[in-house]
């Protein structure tokens, strides 16, 4: 008896011991953090979260695939009953709020925020039973591993602490956050594979934002509302950002939609524009599958300390909205996913809608102009000296200016192994053609386009231009059919469409369609280009068109044989022709 009593003494006296010991790695986190300008570095950050893990039956540290720097990309799971499988938990009927944090792991902020909300949710300090009967969370300690680890006092040159940091570009120096239609890194590929597998109702990305000087210590970037699904637009305007909106200003951290100026080089008096989530940005691409999805972005000159603190309100406001709310939430979202199915016109292109302006009431500071120090010329300050509160101009509208009907499939050749991977990441639907056939489809041939310079690893193209032609096209076994019947119908459209601005064309996933791989010599050529003209007169008086209209093509012979080359010889009809296939009716389809 006496042995077992000085055991259970003994195990008791662990237990303590290793409770003090948790707790106080929290507490020197803290101590040694925000409180003090200071961001953990990446080996701390796990280590905080693994001891979580140990001490709570309700949270697990799970690895969810690679990242480009050789390390495990982390999710840090929330659950009241300790039940961890996402389809478990569906099933359950549960909401579940997705925080990433370091995209940019020199905006820290979400990081320590979300190691501070882990700890007070976890330890019962907040209203714990309320906030977790029906939400999981799944938290992401840093995304961007690799930029964490390049670790510096220099990169953000403008931003007021902490004073380590990480780096923006990844371990690839691409930025993450232009990453989720590409999936150029791992980082992406393990990020959306968990995207999908959880399906959150709600997404948060934590950064901190540069540009104007300003009075609020945090921002909020949205879902652009007139891209969403109504009902889901119809929520978050009238119930969400109203009850997140008023939880700020209660906790002393009053917030106002992201401050992006009319123009760049103006102050934010001269007119605010709402941010245009373009779908290769987090919250772009999570509103492709009617998730609501959210930018923090707190102001870089604003003390460390506030801005980690106005982040945790903002998390922990959010998460009494979806627990208050969690039935509403469930029914929005599958009002929109049913509509995205049964949906048949999708908008591609979108530009700001100057018509609609609003007041927008805005602390800010005066703008002014000195001379400066270093160039002598005249330079632009914000003076806190001379603080001020007024209504601005607020253009929060975007309108489309292109539509399509969408195809009841889109058909894509086997060879495309980069765009079939990355559709199935997405949890996309496909079947494949079972033996080859022709089939009649509507084929795209690019008749112009631009190209940027170098951008995020590819040389983006814009501003296409398409010209539609029926073909009957042979297909073979193996090659991909894509049905529009989906939940995912607008990343279908989003990608497979050329003229969106994040499509796989934009991407350069099909820039071999752009290529020429047959040609003629001339002097073999001759006769045949007469055959051609003396049978074919429309491309005689084509070709004494195009001469009149360019004289010197009169001087240059291989020209006028160019010209009737490719107006005569059907000599390659992949060349510029897009190589995804629209099948516009619904017919039977040798597939399995």
């Amino acid at each position: 008896m006496g042995y077992f009593n000085n055991n259970k003494f003994l195990f008791k006296l662990a237990l303590i011991a290793f409770f003090l010991v948790s707790n106080y790695l929290v507490y020197a986190q803290e101590q040694k953090g925000y409180f003090n300008n200071q961001t953990p570095a990446y080996n701390e950050i796990i280590q905080t979260y693994q001891e979580l893990d140990k001490k709570n039956e309700n949270a697990t540290l799970i690895e969810i695939g690679e990242t480009d720097i050789g390390k495990p990309l982390h999710l840090f799971i929330i659950s009241n009953d300790g039940d961890f499988d996402p389809i478990s938990i569906h099933k359950k009927d549960r909401r579940i709020i997705f925080i990433n944090n370091g995209i940019h792991p020199g905006e820290s902020c979400g990081i320590d925020a979300s190691i501070q909300f882990v700890s007070d949710l976890l330890s019962g300090k907040l209203k714990s039973n309320e906030i977790l009967k029906n939400t999981v969370f799944c938290i992401v300690p840093v995304y961007n591993i690799g930029g964490c680890l390049n670790r510096n006092s220099t990169s953000r040159q403008n931003q007021n602490g902490p004073e380590l940091h990480g780096y923006r570009g990844n371990a690839k120096n691409l930025d993450l956050n232009r990453d989720f239609i590409k999936c150029d890194s791992k980082n992406a590929k393990s990020l959306v594979g968990a995207f999908h597998q959880w399906n959150p109702d709600v997404y948060i990305d934590t950064h901190s934002s540069n540009g104007a000087d300003y009075q609020y210590i945090i921002t909020l970037v949205t879902n652009q509302p007139d891209k969403m699904n109504p009902s889901l637009a119809s929520f978050m305007n009238k119930n969400m950002l109203p009850f997140i909106y008023g939880f700020m200003n209660k906790a002393n951290y009053e917030m106002t939609p992201y401050v992006e100026s009319m123009n760049w080089n103006n102050p934010p008096d001269s007119g605010i524009v709402a941010f245009f989530d373009n779908s290769r940005y987090a919250i772009g691409f999570a509103g492709l599958f009617n998730t609501f999805a959210f930018f923090t972005e707190t102001h870089m000159l604003k003390p460390y300390k506030e801005r980690v603190l106005s982040t945790y309100q903002f998390i922990l406001g959010m998460s009494e909205f979806v627990a208050k709310e969690d039935a509403q939430i469930k029914k929005v979202r599958k009002k929109a996913n049913d509509d995205t199915e049964k949906q048949s016109v999708f908008a591609l292109k979108w530009s700001l809608d100057l018509s609609k302006k609003s007041k927008l009431n805005f602390k800010g500071y005066a703008a002014k102009t000195k001379k400066s120090e270093v160039t002598g010329l005249p330079r632009l300050y914000y003076d806190r000296n001379e603080p001020f509160e007024k209504h601005v101009d607020y253009y929060p509208h975007f309108k489309i200016d292109k539509e399509i009907n969408k195809p009841a499939y889109y058909i894509i050749p086997q060879a495309y192994t980069d765009v079939i991977e990355r559709l199935s990441l997405n949890n996309i639907l496909y079947t494949k053609l079972e033996k080859d056939t022709s089939i009649e489809v509507e084929c795209y041939y690019i008749q112009g386009f631009k190209t940027r310079e170098a951008y995020e690893n590819h040389y983006m193209h814009y501003n296409v231009e398409l010209k539609p032609e029926n073909q009957k096209v042979r297909f073979y076994k193996g090659d991909f059919v894509v049905k529009t019947n989906q939940s995912g119908n607008k990343y279908i459209i989003e990608v497979l469409e050329p003229e969106s601005d994040d499509s796989f064309f934009a991407w350069n996933f099909f820039d071999g369609c752009l290529q020429k791989k047959e040609w003629f010599s001339p002097y073999i050529f001759e006769e045949t280009a007469k055959k051609i003209i003396e049978s074919q007169p429309e491309i005689k008086k084509a070709l004494a068109e195009a001469i009149r209209q360019n004289p010197e093509m009169a001087k240059n012979d291989y020209a006028q044989l160019a010209f009737i080359y490719e107006k005569g010889i059907k000599y390659n009809e992949m060349y510029n022709r897009y190589p995804v296939f629209r099948l516009n009716k619904k017919i039977l389809l040798p597939t399995k």
